[in-house]
Order: C-alpha cells, then sequence, then structure tokens
C-alpha cells in the first residue's frame, strides 16, 4: 500500500511522544530506546477488527519478543477502556491512550482521521535510534497481516 499524506517517511527520526497507558503511567514511544519497537495504531477498544489484530499480536509476541522488539498499541480511547479491554482480552503489551489532546500522537504519525475523530490503522517499526524503519496504514475495516509485521522485523 503507498504511503498516506502526512505520514513520517522511512529513514525519519520518528515522532517523541509520551502517551499514558492503560493505568495512567506514562511511556514515552519514539527516540533512543533500549530496543526496537512496533507501534500499533488502531481505530477503536472492544472493535471487531482490532480485536483481532491485537489478539493475533498477543499470539505472536513471543516471537516479535525474540527478535527483539516490543509493541506498544496506541488508540483515542480512554485509559479506563483501554484498561479493561487489556483485561478481558488478556493484552500483555502496553495500551496507550491518545484520548487527549485527541489524536495528537496519531497526528504526528499521520493517520488520525480528522472527520470521525479516531485512528486509521497505522503501523511503524522504529529501530532502537528510534528511526521509522517501516511502516504500513490501511484502510477502516480490513485488518493488517502478521505477516507484513513479521517480514518488516526480520529486515531489522
Amino acid at each position: 500500500m503507498s504511503q498516506a499524506p502526512g505520514v513520517p517517511a522511512v529513514g525519519d527520526a520518528a515522532p517523541v511522544l509520551t502517551l499514558p497507558d492503560a493505568h495512567g503511567a506514562p511511556v514515552t514511544v519514539g527516540g533512543a530506546s533500549a530496543a526496537p519497537v512496533l507501534v500499533v495504531f488502531v481505530p477503536f477498544a472492544f472493535s471487531r477488527v482490532c480485536t483481532a489484530e491485537l489478539g493475533e499480536l498477543q499470539a505472536h509476541l513471543p516471537e516479535l519478543h525474540r527478535a527483539g522488539v516490543g509493541v506498544r498499541a496506541v488508540s483515542c480511547d480512554p485509559g479506563p477502556a483501554l484498561r479493561a479491554w487489556a483485561e478481558q482480552d488478556g493484552y500483555t503489551f502496553p495500551l496507550l491512550s491518545d484520548f487527549w489532546p485527541h489524536g495528537a500522537a496519531a497526528r504526528a504519525y499521520g493517520v488520525f482521521d480528522e472527520v470521525d475523530g479516531y485512528a486509521r490503522r497505522g503501523s511503524f517499526l522504529l529501530d532502537a535510534g528510534g528511526v521509522l524503519r517501516w511502516s504500513l496504514v490501511h484502510e477502516a475495516g480490513r485488518a493488517r497481516p502478521f505477516g507484513a509485521y513479521r517480514e518488516a522485523v526480520a529486515a531489522l
């Protein structure tokens, strides 16, 4: 899929953002870190496609961790909704709230839907230096295939 307008280009420094996790603790994404990280924007907590996507990431988390890659999921939902979602579905990676200022992180990555007020399905692989190494943006209602993540991680 071609790069969406406003999405940072591969090779650019990724935006550095600090967002609260589902328990309110601040988590910084971007910039230098201990390991590469896969940043996955999802439109809505508890929705069918988003739940399936995060379930697949959870199922493959050991594979990603063996490759040295962490996962952070970002949604415009408030923290309590993300906490309930993580508890219900057993997600062990951080779910980050982009609720306020609403969509600021999604805007920084060029995936905020200004008309409907949610994050589009954008995925971004950052290396340990905070440089964007891969991205994928899918249209609404279409799940991202885990195989695309596997290929991107293998190319790091």
